[in-house]
């Protein structure tokens, strides 16, 4: 299966954050010696069989050769595919950011859900299995990740739509 990992919180290149080269050799150590880096992001495309599986020994791998712990959560390419079918035709695409998160689906209009968003100064527009599609009310401002993170309680990482439909232009379904 063709997936899509983010890695939270990575500026490849910059001083603090893992390389490319650890990314990629940790995604070796992993299995998946065939990998495609995105952007400078930690956006990485992997093939697997046990997605799961690799991002967990993926994120061990990474973290001991660059001496950076980062989680990394993951989608099927195709899912991601069918969020860019459904919603990437916006007129509006630099206003959403796409966020993967490792907890339960989020209900985008539980009342809850609905005021934590609003207090951030955005919307929960759709959301699936571990992922979110969020709308800010303000261009320019990225509020996804706290706002998942604080509903979920757990650790979020979000890309733009401009970035995801470019991905999935590029990779394909």
């Amino acid at each position: 299966m063709r997936c899509v990992a983010f890695m939270r919180n990575v500026n490849q290149g910059q001083r603090g954050h893992p390389s490319t080269s650890d990314i990629v050799a940790g995604f070796a150590d992993a299995g998946c010696s065939d990998i495609q880096t995105f952007q400078s992001n930690g956006t990485i495309l992997f093939d697997s069989d046990e997605p799961a599986s690799v991002v967990e020994q993926a994120a061990d791998a990474v973290a001991a050769r660059s001496g950076h712990e980062r989680e990394i959560l993951w989608i099927p390419l195709s899912e991601l595919a069918a969020v860019v079918d459904e919603h990437g035709a916006t007129p509006e695409p630099r206003r959403f950011e796409f966020t993967l998160h490792s907890g339960a689906i989020i209900d985008p209009h539980d009342a809850r859900v609905v005021s934590r968003a609003t207090e951030h100064r955005c919307s929960i527009v759709a959301a699936g299995k571990g992922w979110a599609l969020v709308r800010n009310h303000i261009e320019g401002e990225g509020h996804a990740t706290p706002v998942l993170e604080s509903l979920t309680g757990r650790r979020a990482t979000s890309r733009g739509l401009p970035t995801v439909i470019r991905l999935v232009s590029r990779f394909g379904r």
